[in-house]
């Protein structure tokens, strides 16, 4: 008798969603806002806030577990067992404790859920190992969405929305680039019509993974780090969603990082060009996959606060007509700037500049500038990801280097004097670089 109430109430409940005209929004949740128990249920408040909306739900893996994640296949791919084990159980007494104060009794399925998720981890130890580092990251750090998303849904079932889990490993489709997988957009817009539309003729809100996506056998890849808000995108351009909301801890985008300027401003409106520029130049707020795919169809992007859900936040259209109103500053620190000069003294020339750019790109060195004059080539790149003394010692056949550590790269956008004068002072400037729009700036201390 339940089982046939139950059909019975998801037939008519079928047709009333078919007589409503929902409109279609694509929400993006980062692992601050789903990081413990409490955020998981601001999740769900924020959600009953859109009750005229379908909502594809996009959620990253909770608080820094995709760091944890990272860790445990560096041990598996070390065959460190006892490591591996332990961080294992770390992530599994991380999410237990979120569970069991969102589900105080044992009979919840994501319990069972989630013990088998956690198994067949640990007994991944003991089957063979691929050749291919990216390919086991890819297949381990996945798992930190899958979980994310499983415990969420569950939560959300249980306050009542009307919510199912869709598994975005069959959803969308990349090369065979692991940790770096790109988009099949014709195959991955078929499969959207085909695994993902359907489930809104019963349910108002799915609930699926960032970051990831599936190669044509069905091994898991990932987009790269910070993906989830590309699969935002994504899935807004293979639905023609309405508009995608990123809800982050600041109030919207702002003009500078609150850890380097007290007195920031919050931007009310931008362009998809200008957000495109600033995710180039390294504002962090925007994944710089995420815009193409808007812009392309004109689907409106909005940061908004998941503290203050209400507030206006910031969205990101097609008008041009407010970037220039307030400057943006974008700092990178730790910079490392290397100088190479031929050691024949001939001139750099396009043979010289190819060189040098396949060594850099052979070593994955990611340039945040750079500069040539006659005799000399300059880059700029984070001496977090790349050891300057690997780059001596693999050029100093052919080129002097020389290098300067300690280093600050500026960037502003719709700059003006006193924008400059304010981020120079006690500053000695060593390369500026300047256009209509935008000064970059490499500083040191005085």
């Amino acid at each position: 008798m339940k089982l046939y109430f139950q059909r019975i109430t998801g037939f008519v409940f079928g047709l009333f969603l078919s007589q409503i005209n929902f409109q279609m929004n694509v929400f993006k949740f980062g692992g601050a806002s789903v990081k413990d128990a409490n955020a998981v249920r601001n999740v769900s408040h924020i959600l009953s806030l859109f009750p005229k909306d379908q909502l594809i739900v996009v959620v990253s893996a909770m608080g820094k577990t995709t760091n944890a994640m990272e860790e445990i296949v560096e041990s598996l791919w070390n065959r460190n067992e006892k490591r591996y084990m332990e961080l294992i159980e770390d992530r599994y007494q991380f999410h237990q404790l979120i569970v069991a104060e969102l589900f105080p009794e044992k009979h919840y399925f994501i319990y069972q859920q989630m013990e088998e998720l956690f198994e067949s981890l640990k007994k991944r130890y003991d089957q063979p190992l691929s050749d291919n580092y990216n390919f086991e990251y890819d297949q381990i750090v996945s798992l930190g969405e899958v979980l994310s998303t499983m415990i969420v849904e569950a939560f959300m079932k249980e306050e009542g929305h009307l919510t199912t889990w869709v598994d975005c490993r069959k959803i969308i489709r990349t090369n065979h680039e692991y940790r770096e997988g790109e988009v099949d957009w014709a195959k991955t817009e078929s499969l959207v019509n085909e695994r993902l539309l359907p489930v809104f003729k019963e349910k108002r809100i799915a609930i699926t993974q960032g970051f990831i996506g599936h190669t044509s056998e069905g091994f898991t890849t990932t987009l790269g780090r910070e993906g989830s808000d590309f699969t935002a995108g994504i899935l807004a351009y293979c639905t023609n969603a309405k508009g995608v909301t990123i809800w982050k801890d600041v109030p919207g985008m702002l003009n500078a990082d609150p850890k380097w300027f007290d007195d920031t401003i919050k931007l009310q409106k931008i362009s998809f060009k200008e957000a495109i520029e600033l995710s180039y130049y390294g504002a962090s707020v925007i994944h710089p996959k995420t815009i193409k795919p808007l812009q392309n169809k004109g689907i409106p992007l909005y940061v908004k606060s998941f503290i203050e859900p209400n507030a206006e936040g910031t969205v990101i259209q097609e008008s041009m007509d407010f970037d220039h109103l307030i400057p943006s500053f974008i700092f990178k620190m730790d910079q490392v700037l290397m100088d190479f000069t031929p050691k024949d003294f001939s001139f750099i020339v396009e043979e010289n500049l190819g060189d040098i750019f396949q060594q850099l790109a052979f070593y994955g060195v990611k340039i945040n500038l750079m500069q040539n004059s006659a005799l000399s080539f300059s880059i700029l790149f984070d001496r977090s990801k790349t050891d300057p003394m690997k780059l001596v010692e693999k050029f100093k056949d052919q080129y002097s280097v020389r290098y300067n550590e300690g280093l600050e790269l500026v960037t502003i956008r719709h700059y003006d004097q006193a924008t400059i004068d304010r981020v120079t002072v006690d500053k000695r400037i060593l390369l500026e670089q300047r256009t209509r729009q935008t000064i970059r700036m490499v500083m040191k201390n005085k």
